[in-house]
């Protein structure tokens, strides 16, 4: 459980969307956002019960719950990195409608 003062963990308000994002993320371990922002997956949990909406919680719970991607020590090794490949990449925005 996190003290009620859990926001001060998280140094920017960017922070904390950056956290619920990378807990989004399959392929983004919990070991890696305690790494970054210091939060242990317990914590994390609780920072999602307390932001996000309540359905969107037990589906985002219902969804990591499990996942071998989310842990790096059931993760399997054939898995180098925390994104896919075409994750950042910037689709077209210039087509045309005809």
């Amino acid at each position: 459980m996190l003290p009620k003062n859990h926001l001060d963990i998280l140094k920017q308000p960017s922070d904390k969307s950056r956290v619920i994002e990378m807990a989004w993320e399959d392929r983004t371990p919990f070991e890696a956002i305690e790494t970054l922002y210091g939060l242990t997956e317990a914590q994390v949990i609780d920072l999602m019960r307390r932001v996000i909406k309540h359905k969107s919680f037990k589906n985002w719970r219902k969804r990591v719950s499990g996942r071998k991607t989310k842990h790096l020590k059931i993760r399997s090794d054939e898995i180098g990195r925390s994104h896919c490949p075409s994750q950042y990449k910037v689709k077209s925005a210039t087509k045309t409608r005809r």
